[in-house]
């Protein structure tokens, strides 16, 4: 496994990192064991988890199995949570990034993994009724308190990162090392201002969802609706609020016919490497500028083996020239597209 610094951190993690989304909802406890074995025998250190998953199951499946494992084990694994986003079984003031919520939620964090300390400790979202300097100085005593030792953000535009490191550094309190936000080959609009953003500040980029839910494994023919065991069609029944955005972002992907020309070079590619298209479209997120991990989300244990041949493949120049141009997201309105190149071009010169 490749490794990379955890952002403006000084600490290594691995290259792909381990999503946990599904454990205690479609992946059970046995599996999510399994699961985790793979990972952690293949390598990877970081696993990624949040209170909202499952209602807090998925954190509580991490931490028992951490606790069955050997000290080099433990002492090896990098846990990485989030808290602040909102959960279907949140209360009055179970959510947002208010010092109130953010205390209860990282204490809940802390027993539920059974650890002391959490590696990484992430804001969810964005929260506009709190201000960002009760949650900065909420962060900043949980670093000094030993509970967690370094700060992300998670789903923040690039104004909002901006002002959350601007803030921190005016203030003299614990910075962000670490952004989390989706990233893929059908998802590159975060390319427009939020990586500027990052790169400028130094952050490291967590990318999930480098499989856009599983339209990239290219498991689907054109315009044709996923079957039972997509990760898009679980989302669109359950019929949550997230997962009307879910169910809008595969409409507009399979109607768009840059996915299919994108996915046609992902096969002529996967054919000559011998590889999987899945494997490509991972390899590719994870030779981007700025990114620190890639987060492998898998329901399964055999998913997640065959997804982690990716760690060999390194595409050249040409196969990314290719990839990047089918899945350019332009044409874009001012101020990106052509306008926004023509900016890039001067700065170089």
């Amino acid at each position: 496994m490749k490794h990379a610094l955890l952002g403006a951190s000084g600490v290594g993690t691995s290259v792909y990192a381990l999503g946990t989304a599904t454990f205690g909802e479609h992946t059970d406890e046995e599996e999510a064991s399994r699961v985790l074995e793979v990972f952690v025998d293949a390598g990877g250190l970081l696993v990624d988890t949040a209170d909202g998953y499952a209602d807090g199951r998925a954190e509580e499946i991490v931490g028992r199995w951490l606790a069955r494992q050997p000290a080099e084990v433990r002492s090896r694994v990098l846990l990485s949570t989030k808290g602040g986003g909102y959960t279907t079984s949140a209360a009055m003031n179970e959510w947002g990034n208010t010092r109130h919520n953010l205390t209860r939620a990282l204490n809940t964090s802390l027993r539920s993994l059974g650890v002391d300390s959490i590696t990484l400790y992430q804001v969810h979202t964005w929260d506009p009724l709190t201000p960002l300097e009760e949650t900065l100085s909420f962060a900043d005593d949980a670093v000094r308190q030993g509970k967690i030792q370094y700060l992300g953000l998670s789903n923040f535009t690039g104004w909002q990162l901006q002002k959350a490191v601007d803030t921190a550094r005016r203030l003299g309190l614990t910075a962000p090392v670490v952004y989390q936000a989706q990233y893929n080959l059908l998802c590159r609009e975060i390319e427009w201002e939020i990586i500027p953003a990052g790169t400028a500040n130094g952050l490291g980029l967590l990318a999930w969802s480098p499989l856009s839910g599983g339209l990239l494994t290219d498991k689907y023919s054109a315009h044709a609706r996923p079957d039972g065991d997509s990760r898009f069609t679980e989302q669109m029944e359950r019929g949550k609020m997230h997962d009307n955005y879910v169910a809008a972002l595969y409409q507009a992907h399979v109607t768009n016919e840059r996915t299919w020309a994108v996915l046609k070079i992902l096969r002529d590619i996967a054919v000559t490497r011998g590889v999987t298209p899945a494997a490509v479209a991972l390899a590719w997120v994870a030779a981007r500028p700025g990114v620190s991990s890639v987060i492998l989300g898998a329901r399964t244990s055999a998913q997640l083996a065959a997804n982690l041949a990716a760690r060999d493949l390194t595409l050249d120049a040409e196969e990314i020239t290719r990839l990047n141009e089918a899945s350019d997201p332009c044409p874009a309105g001012y101020p990106y597209g052509a306008f926004g190149a023509m900016q890039r071009s001067r700065s170089i010169q």
